[in-house]
């Protein structure tokens, strides 16, 4: 079965495609403003926002158990991409701090981001309110999505999640909620349903997710991170109360 395994996931990827293909514009890792890597996301008949046209919940799933996730940052590499919220259609760039490219720090004994990083479409952590599970104010960014199957998936991926857990971290005093998730395929053929589920499948995966964020920052000479219930991962259907 695990043989097996890749070649579905790329099915599923090829499905999505006719749904939402990717348009990429610029060269990757440019510095030049008129150069600067862009990918901006397609249905059928237009260019769309990542951000506002991609629904939130995948609409073959009528439950609503089953998310939308937009990969931005690719596991085990450094280079940080994100959904550009300034942007017109919120293509994923690049981001940039002080006029230089930004990229993870290598941490021990990790290399590069140690799940699929990404985001949720529709959705926002408001920094004009208090959040009401940690009292502090979101940190203006679409909820982010950490996905911790078996493989990497590409920058632009669609890719249909389930949700099993979150993780409340509070950094530079705002709220900035990592929500916990599995790729829907790989969730059917291993029967990953809840948190419980995947510590039996992949011990250790979402505490070392935990610890990632909890030390990333760090090289670069910040402290460590602080999170909401200390430290806690809430179950699938408190990040899905949250989600809402």
């Amino acid at each position: 079965m695990n043989t097996l395994l890749p070649w579905l996931f790329m099915l599923s990827f090829l499905a999505l495609i006719e749904c939402f293909s990717i348009v990429e514009k610029g060269k990757q890792f440019s510095k030049e403003d008129e150069e600067q890597y862009r990918v901006y996301f397609m249905d059928e008949d237009d260019i769309i926002s990542s951000w506002h046209d991609i629904p939130l919940f995948d609409k073959d799933d009528f439950s609503n158990q089953t998310c939308n996730m937009i990969v931005e940052i690719p596991r085990f590499t450094h280079a940080k991409f994100e959904i550009s919220r300034d942007l017109k259609l919120n293509p994923i760039i690049q981001d940039q701090k002080n006029g230089a490219n930004r990229y993870l720090p290598n941490v021990f004994p990790w290399h590069g981001h140690v799940c699929n990083y990404g985001a949720f479409p529709q959705t926002w952590e408001n920094p004009f309110m208090e959040d009401a599970w940690t009292g502090l104010n979101g940190d203006k960014d679409p909820i982010d999505v950490c996905e911790v199957g078996s493989s990497p998936l590409p920058t632009g991926a669609v890719v249909p999640v389930r949700v099993l857990g979150i993780l409340g971290l509070l950094d530079s005093a705002e709220t900035d909620w990592k929500v916990i998730v599995i790729n829907s395929e790989e969730a059917k053929a291993k029967n990953i349903n809840t948190l419980e589920d995947l510590n039996m499948a992949s011990p250790d995966i979402a505490d070392t997710v935990r610890e990632f964020f909890r030390y990333y920052k760090v090289p670069s000479g910040n402290p460590e991170n602080k999170f909401a219930f200390d430290g806690e991962i809430r179950d699938k259907d408190f990040a899905l109360d949250v989600l809402r």
